[in-house]
């Protein structure tokens, strides 16, 4: 059971990350464009207004599929809640493997709004 409570924990803490990075990034985005902490693409990087509106962006897409994995990380986990360990511990690995995809995958609608909103030398589009 201590194991299970582990891998309930471990998978627990993606959706919790991205819960909580998702809500600072929406409103409070990194002060400076930097290269250590935030949506770093060159892309977002041109000036303030891309900074802060890929960080806005990205932000809400992880707070919301936050909010969608979080119950759905609990539901695998539960049909294993007496199984021995190396189930647990194999449906507790696919789920966290399969977490890093909205993770990942959130750099592609980021980047479109990106491209769609601002020029190559990142000034604004004008709007049609």
């Amino acid at each position: 059971m201590w194991f299970w409570i582990f891998m309930l924990l471990c998978d627990l803490l993606m959706p919790s990350v991205m819960i909580a990075f998702g809500r600072i990034f929406l409103k409070h985005p990194p002060k400076n464009i930097n290269s250590f902490y935030g949506y770093r693409t060159s892309r977002s990087m041109k000036n303030r207004d891309t900074w802060d509106f890929a960080h806005r962006y990205c932000g809400r897409l992880w707070f919301r599929c936050g909010l969608i994995l979080l119950p759905l990380s609990v539901i695998p986990l539960l049909f294993v809640l007496r199984a021995d360990v190396d189930t647990v511990g194999t449906v507790g690995m696919v789920v966290c493997l399969l977490q890093l995809l909205p993770l990942i995958l959130s750099i592609i609608p980021t980047e479109r709004a990106l491209k769609r909103t601002f020029d190559r030398y990142g000034r604004r589009r004008n709007p049609v």
